[in-house]
């Protein structure tokens, strides 16, 4: 056994990675404090060629180096744009035809192993602030109520751990071929 060199990974270049067709998923980053996690999902969303990331409201925009720490340059990959309010990126997705879901803690949440998207759906699915949560007003847009199975003592994963677990979750249950 070897690790696998750089060159045999053939990983694409920012150029090709452009041209390349996207997973059909947006996420919405609803007021993150962290520039950390925030680069941390951009890095994410690269491996995974997710479709676009909307930054809202306190949301730290590129370029910006702590973001950069930490998306080790994914912020030029992915597509991204900044809206002042949530509400306005959901109403945006919505005339996209993207179904909107939210990853929070809510009653009648569905737990994501149980959640099956619709393979023909696009999907968008917004992560709230660290300490709050996703807004109660964004809450009342969205049509589907996502939460994350935990066993521990505390109440929450980290927003760029639980991005990272929804979209895997999200591609391993519709994979459109992309890679």
């Amino acid at each position: 056994m070897r690790k696998l060199s750089m060159d045999e990974l053939k990983r694409l270049n920012e150029e090709e990675f452009k041209k390349q067709k996207k997973f059909p998923l947006a996420l919405v980053l609803d007021n993150i404090r962290s520039m950390h996690n925030t680069g941390s999902i951009f890095r994410t969303a690269d491996a995974f060629r997710i479709d676009k990331i909307y930054l809202c409201g306190i949301t730290a925009c590129p370029p910006n180096r702590q973001i950069e720490k930490t998306a080790l340059g994914a912020t030029k990959s992915i597509n991204w744009k900044y809206f002042e309010n949530t509400e306005n990126a959901i109403l945006e997705l919505k005339k996209q035809n993207y179904v909107i879901a939210s990853i929070e803690q809510v009653e009648n949440s569905v737990s994501l192993c149980s959640f099956q998207p619709n393979k023909k759906n696009k999907y968008a699915v917004i992560f709230g602030n660290e300490v709050k949560g996703v807004q109660e007003n964004v809450l009342k847009l969205c049509e589907h109520f996502l939460e994350i199975p935990q066993f521990g003592t505390k109440h929450s994963f980290n927003v760029s751990v639980t991005a990272g677990i929804v979209m895997w979750d999200f591609y391993s249950k519709i994979s459109t071929g992309i890679n």
